[in-house]
């Protein structure tokens, strides 16, 4: 009996230890959603026509490797270039109208550039996110919704 008990408990003890293996190995996290940050805006000229750039950061850009941002000619171009990024970030207003896409950056230092323009004469919206969409694995990461003024 004392036998069958002790092998039985390491059965219990080693699937308890396989469950919990698998468990973190599905677990296993992926990369984070970007966290958006409002920077500012400014006024700029574009074609003779007043604008104003909102800018933004993400915050946490340094989580994504460099690599999602590597040429990648292998894929479909954007407009005329050829050798766009592997990820492509889309700006959107919170109705998921998008207002500006980015598909040149090329380290993920970039995206503490993400912006888009609007005339100046134009209201805003109250909130824009982005999403960057990494065209080889189809892995998409959606933001915060951030505020477009202080």
């Amino acid at each position: 009996m004392k036998r069958f008990m002790r092998k039985q408990t390491i059965l219990v003890a080693t699937a308890f230890t396989l469950v919990l293996a698998i468990h973190f190995v599905a677990a296993a996290p992926g990369l984070p959603n970007p966290v958006l940050a409002f920077t500012g805006q400014e006024h700029v000229e574009s074609g003779g026509k007043q604008m104003i750039r909102y800018n933004y950061d993400v915050a946490n850009k340094d989580k994504y490797p460099d690599e999602l941002f590597a040429p990648a000619p292998n894929l479909p171009p954007c407009g005329e270039n050829t050798k766009a990024s592997r990820t492509w970030v889309d700006v959107y207003d919170q109705r998921g109208k998008k207002l500006n896409q980015l598909c040149g950056l090329t380290k993920s230092a970039d995206l503490g550039k993400i912006s888009f323009t609007l005339d100046d004469n134009a209201v805003p919206p109250s909130w824009v996110y982005i999403e960057l969409t990494d065209r080889q694995t189809n892995a998409k990461y959606k933001s915060n919704l951030a505020e477009t003024t202080n």
